[in-house]
């Protein structure tokens, strides 16, 4: 009994790591699905939310400035959530150049300055960038290629996160090219779950109002899904962004993007519909609800290999190999460390400190809290 069970845990928490990447890898192999990209140039109508950004957001409205796209066909709208540093001030001195500064009076956050913002888009495409995002001068020409293709509807890039030597900055560019090859292979089988946010361009027909309280990186792809389009990932739309320095600045980012992504999954619960888009809903189960409930399967695993670890040796080295791993975990979280054991520690680290974080927004979750509100990332 106490066997079957831990079998169940370990398998339960390596199944999205490993063996959805397997199970896409099979289904890509017997059934690849293309992207029909075209080179055109529709209008564009790139949308920046801001609250804060002082320090970066000069260089990331003249990097929109700069993109290979006909400067026609591009409209530039800075949405400041009521900024209190002289991000407006910036954003208004790149008036004459056709930037339009939106500004919320109040604070409500991304969705409600994104919904703000597309009323006033001219484009047929909105491409979405972070604050802080430095995009390569093809990128946005990049992402709007894919929509020659009729069924795709959302396009997310590649994101690469820059950081200086230490263990959140190491953990998260990890973490980000694990999730490239991901949405590399879910490309290829039907539709990205999730996105970056920061890199990203729909089309302007099927956006509608995202409430508040809910994470438009997330609910947006869903709604996409739930219509009958394609989310895709194209690595050639590339951008990047300076990674937190600060663990404790990352866990929070986990702990709210995770949070904000369970009640996604509630309000877009109709992309979950495994009758109408069931390859898409199996992706949705295995990258992101299982992944969410990890935190459940690897304390079970742990207590159950501790109760078990008398049985064999085997058990018993199962267990010192948990063990070691929240060692590592716990190491990493120490400062000053030297570069070899920073690179030894970083990628433990970050996987514990994420499904922590998970059991935190978990909990949230079902106490019924909401977030609407950003901080900028901790760079």
């Amino acid at each position: 009994m106490l066997e079957g069970l831990f079998i169940t845990a370990v398998v339960a928490a390596l199944y999205p790591l490993v063996g959805y990447p397997l199970v896409l890898c099979v289904i890509a192999a017997l059934r690849p699905r293309a992207v029909a990209r075209r080179a055109s140039a529709p209008q564009v109508t790139v949308l920046i939310p801001a609250y804060n950004e002082a320090s970066c957001i000069a260089a990331t409205i003249q990097n929109k400035l700069e993109q290979d796209y006909p400067a026609d066909k591009l409209q530039i709208i800075v949405v400041s959530d009521a900024s209190s540093d002289g991000t407006d001030g910036i954003v208004q001195s790149y008036a004459p150049r056709g930037v339009e500064l939106l500004r919320q009076v109040t604070r409500q956050g991304k969705a409600a300055a994104l919904n703000e913002a597309v009323r006033r888009a001219r484009g047929e495409i909105l491409v979405f960038s972070d604050a802080n995002s430095q995009f390569a001068p093809d990128t946005v020409r990049r992402l709007v290629e894919n929509f020659g293709d009729p069924l795709v509807g959302y396009v997310t890039g590649q994101l690469h996160y820059t950081h200086a030597d230490e263990t959140s900055g190491r953990g998260s560019s990890g973490y980000m090219r694990y999730e490239n090859w991901l949405r590399r292979l879910e490309t290829q089988v039907d539709s990205v779950i999730g996105v970056n946010g920061g890199v990203d361009a729909m089309r302007r027909s099927l956006y509608s109002a995202v409430p508040v309280d809910q994470i438009t990186d997330f609910v947006l792809p869903l709604q996409v899904i739930a219509a009958g389009f394609r989310v895709v990932y194209d690595a050639r739309a590339h951008s990047c962004e300076r990674a937190n320095q600060e663990m404790g600045s990352e866990f929070r980012m986990r702990v709210r993007v995770a949070l904000r992504a369970l009640r996604g999954m509630v309000y877009a619960r109709q992309a979950l519909n495994l009758a109408r888009r069931p390859l898409p809903a199996f992706c949705i189960l295995s990258h992101k609800i299982l992944r969410y409930l990890g935190f459940l399967f690897l304390g079970s695993a742990i207590v159950l290999n501790a109760l078990l670890a008398t049985r064999s040796d085997l058990y018993t080295l199962l267990l010192l190999a948990q063990l070691l791993l929240y060692l590592f975990a716990l190491i990493g979280l120490a400062r000053g460390l030297p570069r070899a054991l920073r690179a030894l520690t970083a990628l433990p680290t970050y996987f514990v400190m994420s499904n922590a974080a998970f059991a935190v927004a978990a909990l949230r979750f079902v106490r019924g809290d909401t977030l609407a509100t950003w901080t900028p990332r901790a760079g």
